[in-house]
């Protein structure tokens, strides 16, 4: 698959354009590029600890003009999934007050009284009290939809535990497992698809984790490009159960190989 032929790229952010508050090197380029030759782009993120109007201001003040519709993030995708299994469910909801004002904003009831579902979002405010609600309502057989599978998020001083790694708390004190919408599965790729009209053939995931956005190319048959400015290393792909199909340093690498490539096309 030729990368001069990709039309959207689908861009993770942590560790992919940004890390913390300070935009990666070449990020700025490639969108520069992606621009000049009249290619389109969506930004797609597992972290749902903020919401796309959030991001989109975030990108703005690193140097990209970006509006909140360039952007879908994990708990935007489980909302619009809940909303067209059950409209105005009940939720418990264990999640930023971001990500509460965004399900609020789509109908939901949010309560641990007698909630249909039991949801999972990054939750940085997350305490001991709401894993034990949560907890007992899914060993009560509530259904447990969980927003992403990451188990880090990267920042500028480190890794911080992300939904991953609480999916595993919950795991290991109920035995049950959650329904994760999130990259790699298939939820968010039908959001993503719903956004933009390309050919499998037309599109490519950039991203830094091999388990979330590099599988995801596998899943929604679109190549997949791993970046090595965020958690994955040159070392883990020796291991991996999914690989990817372009490797480079950052985004500024990659400008360049689209750049040579469309030099060369007929």
């Amino acid at each position: 698959m030729a990368l001069a032929k990709i039309r959207c790229f689908l861009l993770d952010m942590d560790g992919t354009f940004y890390l913390g508050n300070q935009v990666l090197p070449g990020a700025i380029g490639f969108m520069n590029y992606l621009q000049r030759t009249g290619r389109d782009y969506l930004f797609l993120t597992n972290n749902s600890s903020a919401s796309a109007d959030y991001y989109a201001e975030k990108l703005t003040k690193m140097g990209w003009p970006t509006e909140a519709g360039d952007i879908l993030t994990s708990g935007e995708a489980t909302a619009l999934y809940l909303k067209k299994n059950k409209p105005n469910a009940r939720i418990f909801l264990m999640g930023t007050p971001a990500l509460e004002a965004e399900f609020k904003n789509y109908g939901f009831i949010l309560t641990s009284e007698s909630p249909d579902y039991v949801v999972l979002g990054f939750d940085k405010t997350l305490n001991y009290e709401k894993l034990a609600i949560a907890c007992d309502l899914v060993r009560r057989g509530v259904e447990f939809i969980a927003t992403h599978p990451d188990k880090n998020c990267p920042t500028e001083s480190g890794f911080i535990p992300d939904c991953g790694a609480m999916i595993e708390f919950i795991w290991a004190s109920t035995g049950k497992r959650p329904h994760i919408i999130g990259k790699p599965n298939r939820d968010i790729i039908e959001a993503v698809f719903s956004k933009k009209n390309y050919f499998p053939s037309q599109m490519a995931i950039i991203g830094d984790r091999l388990y979330t956005d590099i599988v995801t190319g596998r899943n929604a048959g679109i190549a997949s490009i791993l970046v090595l400015s965020g958690e994955t290393k040159l070392g883990d792909i020796c291991t991996a159960e999914v690989v990817p199909n372009y490797i480079f340093a950052d985004l500024g690498a990659l400008a360049k190989q689209l750049s040579t490539e469309e030099s060369q096309l007929p």
